[in-house]
């Protein structure tokens, strides 16, 4: 099963002082045998936090995006498109099961979680406070919280 890494893993893995480097790096060490993916929100949110003046060990934008794809050129990296409709349409249900979603700021977990529903994968993240129930035919299987 491929594994969609999300923003909290992405940056784990790039900053070698953070506290989960180990965590992330280890588990990645193990779990590539069928590929690990990235997409534009993860990428994106990387180079956004990692580059932050407030980040404690932060590097500058185009030094994040030089080991991002230096990272990608791994021959077991995918990239996946950003192809979820998180709406739906007026004749069928998205992937995301909105009455679920209590805050705002679940929107990007629940999206990521319904990109590695809709490709048969799973998603690989730090966030504990992810829950299946806000993606329609989510499983335990399609979700990896590290260190929990």
């Amino acid at each position: 099963m491929q594994s969609l890494l999300d923003t909290s893993v992405l940056i784990a893995l790039l900053d070698a002082a953070h506290v989960h480097h180990h965590l992330a790096t280890q588990w990645l060490s193990g779990n590539t045998e069928q590929g690990w993916a990235s997409c534009p929100i993860t990428l994106n949110g990387c180079i956004r936090i990692l580059s932050q003046p407030t980040y404690p060990n932060r590097l500058p934008m185009e030094t994040v995006v030089q080991g991002l794809a230096l990272a990608m050129a791994h021959p077991q990296h995918l990239f996946w498109a950003d192809d979820v409709n998180p709406v739906g349409t007026p004749t069928a249900t998205g992937l995301i099961n909105w009455s679920h979603l209590v805050r705002p700021a679940q929107l990007t977990d629940a999206y990521l979680l319904a990109l590695a529903v809709q490709r048969a994968g799973r998603l690989v993240t730090l966030d504990k406070g992810i829950t299946l129930a806000c993606v329609r035919g989510a499983t335990a299987g399609h979700l990896v919280v590290l260190g929990r």
